[in-house]
């Protein structure tokens, strides 16, 4: 099973939390997050948009990585804690995956891509965009230890990924006391973590 990723990519690192909590051994093939389609023609073949990170496990190809997340859970986990089973559950866990890819990340992407890619000045309407979305991550926390509720899932480990890019970045969390608590408590304890957080600072040297 090979993985085609970036560390400094959250996305990619989102996928190596995953693949390490549930004992997934990949054959890491590492790409620049700039210029990804000169540095391996090969590539191109298995993923037409250059999307990193990409999954390739025989003839299967996946280029999202959320979708690549639930995929190894689904086929290579032996305890679905951290995608439940349950259909409810796993309803909820889809929701903040999806708050996590069209909002939190989205918000994220819209306004430090700019600046870490294009050498721009923030903008603060995006700002704003980012730290609404931030907020409302915060608002998940209230009274529960993790972001869909009292067990860590891949929700969690895709955060992850994003809240420490930013953290890296020197955005303010301090304002945001839940999810505060919550980055201090998944560097302990998520499988990959030390990992996520050296890829987290390798993004800010684009900058």
């Amino acid at each position: 099973m090979e993985l085609y990723y970036s560390l400094d990519s959250a996305p990619s690192r989102a996928v190596l939390m995953t693949a390490k909590a549930i004992g997934v051994e990949l054959k890491l093939k590492e790409l620049s997050s700039r210029n990804v389609d000169q540095r391996r023609p090969d590539f191109s073949r298995i993923s037409p948009r250059y999307s990193i990170p990409t999954l390739k496990d025989k003839g299967l190809v996946l280029w999202e990585s959320r979708a690549i997340q639930i995929y190894l859970v689904d086929q290579y986990g032996t305890d679905d804690a951290l995608y439940p089973k349950d259909p409810a559950k796993r309803a909820k866990v889809n929701e903040r995956m999806f708050f996590d890819a069209c909002i939190l990340y989205h918000n994220f992407a819209e306004y430090y891509h700019e600046q870490v890619f294009g050498g721009l000045e923030g903008d603060v309407k995006k700002l704003k965009g980012l730290e609404d979305a931030v907020k409302m991550l915060d608002l998940f926390l209230e009274g529960q230890p993790y972001v869909t509720g009292q067990t860590m899932t891949i929700v969690d480990l895709s955060v992850l990924a994003t809240i420490a890019t930013m953290n890296a970045l020197e955005f303010d969390l301090r304002r945001y006391q839940n999810v505060t608590e919550w980055y201090k408590h998944m560097v302990v304890v998520a499988p990959g973590s030390t990992i996520n957080e050296q890829g987290a600072k390798a993004f800010c040297e684009y900058k």
